[in-house]
């Protein structure tokens, strides 16, 4: 299995929770990732929010965004940690390596395909210092797509 792929995860806490208890998930989350061999890229909480609908008897809680890098081995034991804690509302895990992955190869084929019209037209296959189309510098700053136009 490979250890290499980057998950997001967030979850929603109880608004009852304190701030205490949301930082002892997160000690948890740690322990979990770390003895698994895993890394935590970036926690960021979000704070107390409005829920788009009612889960339960809450209309709000406490949202908190995790970005880990490891194996699914340690995404499956934060899932099956999450579904029986009582304190957290909802969840959500999801693998972004793999969009990270398709933007690539798509720059890469343009870069290639790039490369290749440009050989073939008998001009070096990168682009050289001001070659293409050079922004206007004095028109930067303004924005004339509304001229005239009265509201």
């Amino acid at each position: 299995m490979s250890t290499n792929r980057k998950y997001e995860l967030v979850y929603i806490v109880s608004p009852e929770s304190t701030d205490a208890h949301v930082a002892e998930l997160h000690t948890q989350v740690e322990g979990i990732v770390g003895r698994l061999g895993g890394t935590i890229e970036k926690n960021e909480p979000w704070g107390r929010r409005k829920l788009a609908y009612e889960i339960g008897k809450a209309k709000e809680g406490i949202y908190v965004l995790t970005v880990i890098r490891g194996g699914g081995d340690v995404m499956k034991e934060i899932d099956r940690r999450f579904k029986v804690t009582d304190t957290i509302i909802r969840h959500l895990i999801v693998r972004v390596d793999e969009d990270e992955s398709v933007i690539e190869r798509v720059r890469t084929k343009r870069t290639e395909e790039s490369r290749r019209r440009r050989i073939a037209r008998g001009l070096p296959p990168d682009r050289q210092p001001g070659e293409g189309q050079q922004p206007d510098r004095d028109d930067d700053d303004r924005d004339d797509r509304f001229e005239g136009v009265e509201v």
